[in-house]
């Protein structure tokens, strides 16, 4: 059997190592345009100019940016870099499951286990070593067990505040949002980034005197 130029540069097993090559680019460009989707999945927020509804794929690329200009409010040293990794990939989960407004408790606990679905599904499109490396990413920003997860989930609370604070609050009022649920809401922030809590306090009750809170 005539060798190829490039078996008798690399080797008999080169055929082999490019198809393994070849089968995980395949994957990894898969997942790729799997979460594309993202973009077309409507969040509840509306935009700053209040023009539309922000999509899931904007409100990953701000909170990103969040990261980025926020990072010295953080009260644990963190790795800015692992925070945006975990911002740009924690709702990737919506291109199942949608993005909701909940604040009750057991529609919370449902939600987690439809987003655990998701999760599996959507990272297992990825090769195996990335799978496990993204999953357990999701997971650790999931359960807020590293100083990067908490300043994470702090500030996937923040930047609804933000569009809240641009548009007079006109989804809070569309919804009846109390005073109560938004404050249990605001928990991570008032625990894992209190320098940022005073700011933010600041939104909450301007909404209440302006009577765009239920109290």
């Amino acid at each position: 059997m005539e060798r190829r130029p490039i078996d008798l540069v690399f080797g008999k097993g080169t055929n082999y190592l490019m198809e393994n090559l070849k089968d995980r680019l395949n994957q990894q460009f898969k997942f790729l345009i799997e979460i594309d989707k993202l973009k077309n999945v409507e969040r509840q927020n509306i935009l700053s100019d209040s023009s539309r509804r922000e999509n899931s794929a904007e409100h990953s690329w701000h909170l990103a940016l969040l990261a980025l200009v926020l990072k010295e409010h953080a009260c644990e040293s963190v790795d800015v870099l692992k925070v945006i990794k975990m911002l740009l990939i924690h709702d990737l989960v919506e291109i199942d499951v949608g993005d909701t407004f909940l604040h009750e408790p057991e529609a919370q606990r449902a939600q987690s286990i439809k987003e655990k679905i998701a999760a599996e599904r959507i990272f297992s499109i990825l090769p195996e070593d990335q799978t496990k490396e993204l999953l357990n990413c999701w997971e650790e920003f999931e359960s807020g067990s590293s100083p990067e997860a908490r300043f994470a989930k702090a500030l996937d609370r923040i930047q609804p505040a933000l569009l809240h604070e641009a548009t007079d609050a006109v989804i809070w009022q569309k919804y009846e949002t109390t005073v109560c649920q938004i404050t249990a809401r605001m928990k991570e922030v008032r625990e894992n980034t209190p320098k940022l809590w005073p700011r933010v306090k600041e939104v909450i009750d301007r909404a209440i005197v302006a009577g765009r809170l239920k109290t």
